[in-house]
């Protein structure tokens, strides 16, 4: 399920992992760290694409980040660096968000009531699964217990991960946001952490389960999936890494949820930011970029026109 791959663009995908709890319901401790192995970094030139909308007096850049990242890809370069130390805001998904709030929006959108378990949800066999995928991580068969489907899911693609070295504190959105501070640069979010986590929340619980389902099945080849996607990525070839994202069809519900209907919002909000002057450089997750139904899209469809420029 390529959603599992989109998941890896997700701003909140850091705290997800690090407060996914096998404690009680009203505690999220952090899930035990793997161990990092060294990750070769793609072999390709490193020029991820770039797009502009343009003006007399407005520019907005749009560029599409991957969440969880090797060390030693360095992107921040050439175009891209360019346009962003001219840009005077940078926009991300979601502003940044402290611990505290993440955490409350977490129990606000991932908890199960306390009548209910994820286990007690599953049918037998999707059991069985989690219980294996878990123990192949060496967690307990309880740890996702008191969370909605969907949290479990996105957090069991950070594991295989972690284990291969891939990083969301060398991840694009990371990095970007350290690089607005250390310059000055105000950041704003498209959306907040809790509307995100919302919008998985309410998925149909037996969507959740799918989506849950088709994530463990993926777990055994994603870190493989995420190493291609990264090597197209990386070289900015957006077609083929639309290719990737897109090859098996995810639910429709799942995706006019999480993704379709947020690109058509975040094409409206660029259209309507095109009336203000100066320069603002977009960062959002690649997947929102690529694609038929990709932000793009619907920005051309808004009668805008957008502009590759790496």
């Amino acid at each position: 399920m390529r959603l599992a791959l989109r998941s890896l663009a997700l701003p909140v995908l850091a705290a997800l992992a690090s407060l996914a709890a096998p404690g009680a319901a009203q505690q999220l401790a952090p899930i035990p760290a793997a161990a990092a192995a060294a990750t070769t970094p793609p072999t390709v030139p490193v020029t991820p694409a770039l797009w502009k909308l343009s003006d007399k007096d407005t520019t907005i850049y749009l560029f599409g980040t991957i969440h969880a990242l090797p060390a030693g890809v360095n992107w921040l370069t050439g175009p891209v660096e360019a346009a962003f130390r001219k840009s005077d805001q940078l926009v991300t998904e979601i502003p940044e968000t402290d611990a505290k709030e993440m955490q409350n929006a977490i129990l606000s959108n991932a908890m199960l009531p306390a009548s209910q378990t994820l286990r007690g949800l599953l049918s037998a066999e999707d059991k069985a699964k989690l219980e294996g995928a878990l123990a192949s991580f060496k967690l307990p068969p309880e740890a996702f217990d008191r969370f909605e489907p969907w949290y479990a899911a996105v957090a069991l693609t950070t594991l295989p991960l972690a284990k291969e070295g891939y990083s969301a504190d060398t991840g694009a959105e990371e990095t970007i946001s350290a690089a607005a501070k250390q310059l000055g640069k105000p950041r704003m979010g498209l959306e907040t952490a809790a509307y995100q986590l919302s919008l998985f929340d309410g998925l149909p619980m037996e969507v959740q389960k799918k989506y849950l389902r088709d994530v463990i099945d993926g777990l055994p080849t994603l870190d493989t999936e995420l190493a291609a996607m990264i090597r197209e990525w990386s070289a900015g070839h957006a077609d083929k890494l639309a290719e990737l994202l897109n090859d098996k069809e995810d639910d429709p519900r799942i995706s006019a949820v999480l993704l379709t209907g947020r690109n058509k919002m975040w094409a409206n909000w660029a259209k309507k930011r095109m009336a203000e002057p100066g320069t603002v450089f977009v960062a959002v997750g690649a997947g929102h970029l690529a694609g038929k139904e990709s932000m793009l899209t619907m920005l051309t469809k808004n009668g805008l026109k957008v502009e590759r420029i790496q």
